[in-house]
């Protein structure tokens, strides 16, 4: 706030320094020095007009204000109570309030009070803009009974040229060809019917009092028209205040072209040429274009001069629009005439160099056109120039009106550019009340295609952010090929999908400062496991060698990727059993995080340090850095996409193989899947990078591990089949898992074709001796094929085992760096290296470079101390040899147990986490199978039950629902069988709970052999299409990630959505977030780096808002953030369900005006239940599907949010 205050101070006295040499005099109001103004020769019946009231709002108020400054006019404002903020009002020299207590349109159709106000303050003549009361010839005459001038045509031609019917008869008077439509206004249904008999269809409903697209519909087939009738009605009400309209036959592919008139009261009519506003929606224009590109000399002569016969034919005087639809065949027909100044009448003040308000105003003064130069001959045109109507509309919802505030403004500016605007600015609220119109952009140039070059431009260089606009629809008209010939009709819109074909915005910036607001407001978004803060420090990376001091660092060297990607992965397996030396596989990056710190390493840490690993660690047999629950936990807590990780990684690392972890037929979640999704799945990881599959299964079922070998193998991975270790081979006692169990797996899986076999020891259980006696055995019957062993260090042995299993033959040990090694990590890489360095089994690794990694580690992972595993677990524990807990599982109990206070309940957890290992039957204990066992343990420990309480009571127990699972058959069939009758028992009460409550039907299924065989293939291209329809554009890799984690998927885009890339931040600002008068920097990619200062956070507001302030590069910026806590005791309208179908949620801001239906109705898909009314435009609301409506959450006249809640169908 210190520096906002000290800027501006310095803004200020900048500002007095520049004016301090300009005499001036005190006066009321702004007065242009004399001399500036253009002056007219005038003659004795000219009365000038000295204060000037704008009976409008928003632009064309703003619009008139400055003209009358330029002609030193005093300028006077009206507003509603809604427009108190609006800036209109402070653009007067003076501004009154209208309209209290009214509705906000009725508020500017209020002719007496508007009068009152006028006649109380001198007001001498009123301008009214366009739309509201400019086409009311009761406003004009009442103007003029007050003794004020009215800026526009005479109240009768007002009303003449407003009664579209009587400007038809004048068309015809003045020999102008017109289009057939009813002779008067039509009063009811009935007649439109009647009338549609007469000259067929297609026709088109019109407001008779006003134009803009309101109270317009077409109409195509006859059960139509009722409907149209009413909703034409209702909208030309609500828009001027009378709802009379009249019929037109439709023309069919016309192009729309109107021409610019000005008369003065000598009789005098000139044209400003033509604008094409062939470019609608809805009937209402989007963009304009004068002249009208490609209109012939005939025409234009044709045309203009029909349109000047017209106005002199009724006596025009002041500006107005003659309109003309132009057919195919070359024919035109009258329309209508709009007897005010138009929305576009910008384009025609671009290409003929005259200022039509100022013009309006001079002929209202009683100046002739001769007086003021504007004789037809003196009128030409200059260039080609183009107007877009920017409006707060998303297009990718139909255009829907938004509403909000805006929170940032950036125009496009630069030569040819003009805008006019009244709401375009930071911080302006747009409200649901008025036009959606937010600024006219005007473009000048030498030709049709220049211009549009110009407003392309231009349009790019905008950036709005808070509320959506119609931008890019408007940027894909400027590029399409047929508008920039200039022939278009007003079909154009309909008949080109791909206007509607949108590059989504980034709009990173706005987006991460709403994360940084809402963790400043609401605390952490990944909830955090201790009350630890992450550290301050920034992890140093070690330097890397460089060519020069203006270069960056060398290539890494040829690492085993390199021979992987030429030998392939039969020739791969074969070289590294050639190898000499022990390789290592480094765990850091997954196994290692997963173990110690909850797995919530971020690819931000990951990445930095990077170069360093693919230069210093070239001869690592692979990085483990994906795979197993860095997937779904990356998405759910970290907010960032696991594929990204992935491909940011490969780039940084192209030199050492990837290795993950699969889950066999479970790919990387904890469940079954179809086979295509796991096949799917293998190639995809491929094609991003990955290298190396460590395939196991945590039942060792051969037939789930068989589906992840053929789909690696399809993929072109390396298999790496795995099989997990259980038990003690070492104890000949212990019979189940003795080397005869593990050598006919081994067996299996190389016949099955594995490029390595893979020991994965989860627990930590394989013993120094049980390690050589294992390998050594495997090594003696399969001599050529590599093998990899895996271990946790849980109990302290982890080196020796390893070292033990490289004596016995073994190609490669996982190892992670010293400062994420140990415990229930694997064994440290630097205790690895220094053993075997000099002997037959060196490593090749430098123990300097392990150092220097293994310190940006220690620094990294303060950064995560509120999830560090040594707040609980002090030391490894040989205890893991009797309980068998896996590294991660026994962090994740032991940190459960201290944080919901049963510390001391430890001991019995471990202790019953064996009992129930030998209920489930003696089972390998890898996720998920290790979660079940778990599971069992804590539900025994918390209901103080004994195996036999289990046993016996098995039919009436609620067990936890992995354990039914389990016994169900979901994960596969254990070694030696399920235990019965323990098995028989839990299905039967399953069933018995299901009968209950009517599930029978949704599960209950018992396997006896692989799950997923059954599985139909799952539809990816359903999947992806409903994606699409719920986020818009998704990625190949999101439909991959939805197949297997649907709902966290979609959490996660829905994150994405509205904080943008927080993978950016680093990690304590994504953690914890800023704290005030805190600077630093995001680089949101390569050459694109912001700077953000964290100024304030306001008090709490009456939304249950508090404001955040920034300062991004320089420039000041806000965000308004919920809280949380606050909002519990606030009533707040409930928002419709995201993905629920049957929530109904309010397409836009704005009003109820008609409920179609009643709860307890049976609806159909399609049909209309609701109308609501936003910006003076009506919207049908239809059922989404068929069904029953049990709740309407909405009343006649409410007044909502977007996607407030309208109704629920069943």
């Amino acid at each position: 706030m210190l520096r906002l205050q000290a800027r501006a101070g310095q803004i200020r006295n900048a500002a007095c320094s520049q004016l301090s040499n300009i005499k001036t005099t005190p006066h009321s109001g702004f007065k242009l020095p004399q001399g500036i103004t253009r002056q007219y020769s005038t003659g004795t019946d000219v009365e000038p007009i000295k204060k000037l009231m704008v009976a409008n709002r928003g632009e064309i108020a703003i619009r008139v204000f400055r003209a009358c400054t330029e002609m030193n006019i005093r300028t006077v404002a009206i507003y509603s109570e809604q427009d108190m903020m609006h800036m209109h009002r402070q653009k007067a020299d003076e501004s009154y309030l209208i309209g209290k207590g009214l509705p906000p349109v009725a508020a500017y159709l209020n002719i007496p009070e508007i009068i009152h106000i006028a006649q109380e303050n001198g007001v001498d003549a009123v301008h009214p803009g366009y739309g509201f009361l400019s086409e009311r010839a009761d406003f004009a005459q009442a103007c003029l009974d007050a003794g004020m001038k009215f800026i526009g045509p005479s109240p009768e031609v007002v009303r003449k040229m407003g009664d579209k019917v009587e400007a038809r008869d004048a068309a015809v008077e003045a020999g102008v060809q017109v289009v057939p439509g009813s002779p008067g206004p039509i009063e009811s249904a009935e007649e439109a019917l009647e009338f549609c008999k007469q000259y067929g269809l297609p026709v088109i409903f019109k407001a008779a009092y006003g134009g803009g697209g309101r109270g317009m519909r077409v109409v195509r087939t006859i059960e139509e028209v009722e409907e149209n009738f009413q909703r034409a009605y209702s909208e030309a009400l609500a828009a001027f205040g009378n709802g009379s309209l009249f019929l037109e036959k439709f023309i069919e592919r016309p192009r729309h072209i109107e021409v610019q008139i000005l008369g003065d009261h000598a009789g005098n009519v000139v044209h400003l040429f033509e604008r094409d506003c062939s470019v609608q929606r809805r009937h209402q224009k989007v963009v304009e274009i004068a002249p009208a590109p490609l209109l012939s000399r005939e025409m234009r002569e044709s045309i203009t001069r029909d349109a000047v016969r017209l106005g002199q034919h009724v006596g025009y005087e002041n500006a107005g629009t003659v309109e003309f639809l132009l057919d195919k065949n070359g024919q035109y027909h009258f329309i209508e005439v709009n007897a005010r100044l138009q929305v576009e009448h910008t384009v025609t003040e671009e290409v003929t160099g005259i200022d039509l308000v100022q013009s309006q105003i001079l002929v209202a003064q009683g100046m002739t056109l001769p007086q003021l130069n504007l004789t037809q001959d003196q009128i030409s045109l200059h260039g080609a120039a183009i107007q877009c109507r920017m409006t707060t509309e998303d297009p990718a919802r139909n255009f829907q009106p938004d509403t909000g505030r805006i929170e940032v403004f950036r125009s496009g500016e630069g030569m040819g550019i003009r805008l006019d605007s009244a709401s375009a600015f930071a911080g302006a609220i747009i409200s649901p009340y008025y036009d959606s119109l937010l600024v006219k952009i005007i473009a000048h140039a030498r030709d049709h295609k220049s211009a549009s070059a110009k407003m392309l431009r231009a349009l790019t260089e905008f950036r709005i952010r808070g509320v959506k606009t119609n931008i890019p629809f408007l940027l894909n008209v400027l590029k399409n090929k047929e508008f920039l010939t200039g022939v278009i009709d007003t079909y154009f819109i309909d008949e080109n999908p791909g206007l509607f074909q949108f590059i989504p915005s980034q709009n990173r910036a706005q987006k991460l400062l709403h994360y940084l607001g809402q963790v400043m407001v609401n605390g952490p978004s990944t909830p955090l496991a201790t009350n630890l803060q992450p550290s301050d420090t920034i992890p140093t990376v070690p330097s890397l060698p460089t060519a020069s001091p203006f270069e960056e660092a060398v290539k890494p060297p040829p690492g085993w990727r390199d021979v992987l990607l030429k030998e392939g992965p039969e020739g791969f397996a074969k070289k590294v059993r050639e190898h000499k030396g022990l390789l290592l596989m480094d765990t850091t990056f997954r196994d290692a995080h997963q173990s110690l710190l909850a797995t919530r390493v971020r690819t931000y840490d990951m990445k930095r340090i990077s170069p360093f690993t693919a230069f210093h660690f070239s001869n690592l047999y692979s990085l483990e850095d994906w795979g197993g629950a860095t997937f779904d936990v990356a998405l759910r807590f970290l907010h960032e996409c696991p594929w990204d990780r992935l491909d940011t990684l490969r780039k940084k690392i192209p030199n050492i193989p990837f290795q993950m972890l699969l889950r066999g037929a479970n790919a990387v979640g904890y469940t079954n899947y179809p086979d295509n999704v796991v096949f799917s799945f293998c190639a995809l990881a491929v094609k991003h990078g990955m290298d190396i599959f460590r395939i196991f299964d945590s039942l060792n079922y051969l037939p789930n591990i068989l589906v992840g070998i053929e789909a690696v193998g399809t993929a072109g991975g390396v298999v790496e089949a795995a099989i997990s270790y259980t038990g003690d081979v070492s104890d000949s006692t212990r019979k189940k898992y003795d080397i005869d169990y593990y050598m006919k797996l081994t067996d299996e899986l190389i016949k099955a074709g594995t490029h390595i076999l893979s020991i994965k020891d989860m627990a930590g259980l394989l013993k120094p001796k049980a390690a050589e006696y294992l390998i050594g055995s495997i090594r003696d019957k399969y001599p050529d094929i590599p093998i990899h062993v895996h271990t946790h260090d849980t109990a302290g042995a982890g080196v020796a085992s390893m070292l033990a299993a490289a004596y016995a033959g073994a190609d490669v040990v996982d190892v992670a760096v010293d400062s994420m090694s140990g415990m229930t990590s694997q064994p440290s890489m630097g205790a690895v290296v220094a053993a075997t360095e000099n002997t037959e089994f060196d490593t090749g690794l430098s123990l300097e470079n392990v150092s220097s990694y293994s310190a940006y580690w220690e620094q990294a992972r303060n950064l995560y101390a509120p999830f560090e595993c040594t707040v609980t677990m002090k030391s490894g524990n040989a205890d893991i040899y009797k309980n068998e807990i896996p590294g991660g599982q026994y962090t994740n109990l032991q940190f459960q147990a201290f944080s919901l206070g049963l510390a001391d309940q430890f001991e019995d957890i471990k202790k019953t986490y064996i009992v129930a290992n030998q209920l489930l039957g003696d089972i390998p204990k890898v996720t998920p199978s290790s979660k079940v066992v778990g599971d069992l343990a804590q539900f025994m420990v918390q209901n103080k039950l004994t195996a036999k309480m289990v046993e016996d009571r098995a039919e009436e127990l609620s067990l936890p629902l992995s354990v039914v699972e389990y016994f169900q058959g979901m994960l596969g069939q254990p070694p030696g069988g399920f235990p019965e009758p323990l098995r028989t028992k839990v299905i039967y009460s399953d069933m018995c709970r299901r009968i209950e409550k009517n599930e029978v039907l949704k599960g209950a299924k018992v396997y006896e052999g692989r799950p997923g065989a059954t599985m139909p293939p799952l539809d990816f291209e359903q999947l992806k299409a409903e994606l699409k329809e719920k986020h818009g554009h998704v990625r190949e890799v999101d439909v991959m990630s939805a197949a297997l984690y649907p709902k966290v998927t979609d959490e996660y885009l829905d994150f994405k959505s509205s904080y943008g890339p927080v993978d950016c931040l680093d990690t304590k600002l994504f953690l914890v977030g800023p704290k005030v008068a805190h600077e630093f920097e995001v680089e949101i990619e390569r050459g694109k780096t912001l700077s953000i200062n964290t100024l304030a956070v306001s008090d709490l507001n009456k939304n249950g808002e508090r404001e955040v302030f920034f300062e991004l590069n320089g420039q000041l910026r806000s965000v308004r953030i919920k809280d949380s806590v606050a909002l519990k005791e606030m009533h707040f309208h409930p928002k419709a369900l995201k993905g629920v179908k049957g929530s109904v949620g309010a397409p836009m801001p704005g009003t109820v005006v008609d409920i179609k239906v009643k709860e307890g109705q049976t609806v159909e898909k399609g049909q209309p239940v609701l109308v609501m009314s936003a910006m003076k435009m009506e919207m049908l609301v239809s059922a989404p599907i068929s069904g029953t409506v049990v709740n309407l959450a909405v009343t006649k006249d409410m007044k909502l949010e977007g996607d407030d809640l309208l109704m629920e169908i069943e």
